[in-house]
């Protein structure tokens, strides 16, 4: 920019020796204005070139940072990862550290790798026979369904002599049919009477007539007879007096659900028997512990003592 200096050469300046000195100094004082006004513009527009000069290298900068983080972080993973891989090629026992590339595998850690893995080894086998256990069945008085029935209908088997057709009670919609060879007892004892049955095996069919439930007797051999089964003595195991249709029988030591179903194949009922009898007091017990209904009292033989339970 040119900067105007005033001189007496320039046409028309000489008139202004000729003007009122009040109208020269405000011609004057109008150029020095403007002069100083086109010098604010020439800096306001150097100062934008030089702003848009800073923004463009400002962005630039911000990309390197950026290109640089990346680089940064790509370097610091490779880096984990070699000392990953060295720490488990270093590691005592690995197979990589004793089978490593010009070296020689020392005898005593390969002994005690060895070692390790029988001992790992030992540890899975143990672990799966301890499973194998835990996922055993048990094997005790509660899987038995064990249920108080009322005998509300007798009648004798149409086939068999020395059966009886009996409908029980048992809590449900609709009695149950039980098939039982209890005929030595008179029909009229039967009638009305409260008993023990098994409730959940498998039905069969006996003579002809499906049976569902089993009805539980305590059992003595005669004196004079001791190896004639049919020639026992036997007798109902009777509830408490308070008991009625449907309570479940139950055990104090031996807790849990009964099985849905005895499966003949794993002769449930088979293994459990021999661990039922009556005590000294007449108290029908699976290995010590009594028949109880809860809250009402426990189920017993009328006479006899230290007997077997069918």
């Amino acid at each position: 920019m040119t900067v105007l200096s005033f001189s007496p050469s320039i046409p028309g300046l000489s008139a202004l020796g000729k003007l009122d000195p009040k109208e020269s100094e405000m011609i004057m004082e109008y150029f020095t204005t403007q002069v100083l006004l086109l010098k604010d513009k020439e800096l306001l527009q150097k100062t934008v070139r030089e702003e848009k000069k800073l923004l463009v290298e400002n962005a630039k900068l911000k990309k390197d940072i950026s290109d640089l983080k990346i680089l940064l972080t790509e370097k610091q993973q490779k880096k984990k990862a070699k000392a990953a891989t060295a720490s488990k090629l270093t590691a005592p026992g690995s197979t990589a550290s004793l089978s490593a590339p010009g070296t020689n595998p020392k005898p005593g850690r390969e002994r005690d790798g060895r070692r390790r893995r029988g001992e790992r080894k030992g540890r899975r086998e143990r672990t799966k026979s301890e499973s194998a256990l835990e996922e055993e069945p048990r094997m005790d008085v509660s899987r038995l369904d064990l249920r108080i029935g009322r005998i509300v209908g007798v009648r004798y088997h149409p086939l068999a002599g020395a059966l009886y057709v009996q409908e029980v009670d048992l809590g449900e919609p609709a009695p149950r049919t039980v098939v039982s060879a209890l005929r030595h007892i008179p029909k009229e004892q039967l009638q009305g009477r409260l008993a023990v049955l098994l409730c959940n095996v498998r039905p069969c069919r006996v003579k002809g007539v499906v049976s569902t439930a089993m009805v539980l007797c305590g059992s003595a051999p005669n004196a004079h007879d001791n190896d004639n089964d049919d020639d026992a003595q036997v007798e109902f195991l009777e509830p408490p007096t308070n008991a009625v249709p449907g309570d479940r029988v139950t055990f104090y030591d031996y807790p849990g659900e009964p099985d849905r179903e005895l499966s003949p194949r794993e002769k449930v009922w088979e293994q459990i028997l021999p661990d039922l009898q009556t005590d000294s007091r007449g108290v029908a017990t699976y290995r010590g512990v009594g028949f109880e209904v809860r809250g009402k009292g426990l189920c017993r033989a009328p006479t006899l003592t230290n007997s077997s339970i069918k």
